[in-house]
Formats: C-alpha cells, structure tokens, sequence
C-alpha cells in the first residue's frame, strides 16, 4: 500500500522531532500543530497545519532526522504517504501531481537559501579564523537544533544511478511538444516569470547567473535526459537563471502545469524523472548544507575552548 489512512486523537503525536522516517503525511480532517523541543521547557509552537496540507516531506531523503514534532489538534485524520509509493500514491490522485512537485520545490528553495547561509558563515570563519562574529548564526542552529543534527548525520552525496533509471524511457516515449534550438538561443532568461518547465532531449543546455555580465557565472550543464526551469511552474516569482542552448540541434520538451496529468497518463516515467530529479536535488543540497553545519559546529567547539 502506498499510502495508509490514520486518525490520531487529542494531543497524540504524529511524528516526533529527531525521529527518522521513510513516509510523509497529508492532513485531510481537523488540525495539527508544529512545535520545536516539544514537551521541554523551551517547547515552542510554529505553525499550524490545516486540512489539505501536507508535512514530513523531508522523508524523500533518507535517514534525515524530522526538524520538528507535529501534534493532533483535537482528532486528525492523515493520509501517511510511503516514499517509495509515491508513484502509486499519483496514480491514485493524479491531481496532487503539481502539489507534490510544489512541496518539493519549496523544500529545496528553503534548503539553498539555508545551505548558502551557512556556506557564507563558513566561509567567514575561514578567512578570520575565528568564529566570534557569528554568534547570532550559532544561537538560531542551536534553537533548530541543527548543530546536534549535523554532528550524528550520516547522509552519503547521492548518485545519479536513480536519476539514469528513471530516465531510460523518457525520450522514447514521444510529444507534441518539443522544440528545436540553435547554439546560442536563450530559453528563458533571467528576471522573466515563465509558466512552463523543460526536459532535455538531445543537445546541451548551461544555466547561467547574470548571463552576458560582467559577472557571469556558469551554475549548471543540463544533458539528455534531465530537466530544468521547473520552478516555472512552482511559483510566480521571476526566474532567477538563464537557460541557453549551447548545441545546436538542442531538442527540448516544453511541460506546463496543465500537462501534468495527461503526460503521467501517456507516460508516467517522465513524472517519475521529474521528481526524482527534484528529490536527488533536495538530497545533493542538503548534503551540502550538513557538511557546512558539521564545520561550523567544529569550529565554534574549537574557539569555545
């Protein structure tokens, strides 16, 4: 079963905070409550979940420790969502394609912006050699209990071998909707809002920050068959790279959210590579963002001494 319904009362827990998992959870009745350092004397209450919302979608990634204890406001009733059933799980809700996409795009957008923090704080210790301007840093991570995280974590940098298998049959499988770009072509560019996102199918795609500057800089080299600019249709917001066909002869599939369903009817293995893609993603960053942490965590024991 990819997913299993469960109804929790008054007060009871539904995941615990340092807990691992391999399932995620859909609130379908009632309401349940975030709270960090649940039951001590620093407990602290952070959010509220409502019916519709999902929670626990760390577990995409294994072995990470749960950020936070959520608790049943009064009855609660679930959906818990097995991991490695997530394809089942769409099968049976062919709906919630763009919200899980949404949920993962939003989990990876919160881990890079928290992966640069601490890539920043790093850095700055580096280069003083000292850790004492960064005390505002240490106290948050304390209070997310990141540091006790970070110094136990045992996640490995993932492969791409589960990205390779998932895209065998992407391109075989055919669309309506693949252009053909020259060298050079920009597909997006950066600051523009684009509703669409891309798989490439043969040729070479870089994605560029401030794209034709001064300050140029290469972020990534998108190759058959990965995909890229999906937070066009995660969000409003303006894209914040550049996407440029650097061969010419680059084929490249156009998915707008309004595909989603039809294209996991016609071939589901292209909403499996998406979102594995976004879960090797959210797997790579936040690898980043511990080994940074586990440094810094080092440091500040060294100059505490």
């Amino acid at each position: 079963m990819s997913t299993i319904e469960k109804t929790f009362a008054d007060g009871e827990i539904i995941i615990k905070e340092g807990d691992t998992g391999s399932t995620f959870f859909q609130l379908l009745e009632g309401k349940a409550a975030v709270y960090k350092n649940y039951g001590k004397d620093d407990q602290v209450q952070i959010a509220i979940f409502e019916p519709g919302q999902y929670f626990g979608e760390m577990a995409v990634i294994e072995s990470y420790p749960r950020s936070a204890t959520v608790v049943a406001e009064g009855e609660a009733k679930v959906f818990e969502i097995e991991v490695d059933g997530l394809t089942d799980y769409i099968k049976e809700n062919p709906d919630k394609i763009l919200t899980i996409m949404k949920l993962l795009g939003g989990r990876i957008k919160t881990m890079t912006e928290d992966c640069n923090e601490a890539k920043t704080v790093l850095d700055g210790i580096r280069k003083a050699n000292s850790s004492s301007n960064y005390d505002s840093f240490f106290n948050n991570m304390m209070k997310q209990s990141i540091f006790l995280s970070a110094k136990n974590f045992r996640l490995e940098r993932p492969s791409v071998e589960s990205l390779r298998e998932a895209s065998k049959n992407v391109t075989s499988a055919g669309s309506d909707n693949v252009e053909t770009y020259n060298y050079g072509t920009i597909i997006f560019k950066q600051g523009e809002i684009g509703k669409c996102m891309y798989i490439v199918h043969s040729g070479r795609v870089n994605i560029y920050s401030n794209y034709g500057e001064v300050n140029e800089v290469k972020l990534n080299e998108v190759v058959p068959v990965a995909c890229f600019g999906e937070n066009g249709i995660l969000s409003d917001e303006p894209r914040d790279t550049t996407a440029v066909a650097e061969e010419s002869g680059t084929e490249v599939e156009i998915i707008r959210p309004e595909d989603l369903e039809e294209i996991f009817k016609t071939s589901p293995a292209k909403i499996d590579m998406i979102l594995k893609n976004q879960s090797y993603r959210l797997r790579s960053i936040t690898y980043d963002y511990f080994k940074a942490c586990q440094e810094i965590y080092a440091a500040k024991g060294k100059s505490d001494d």
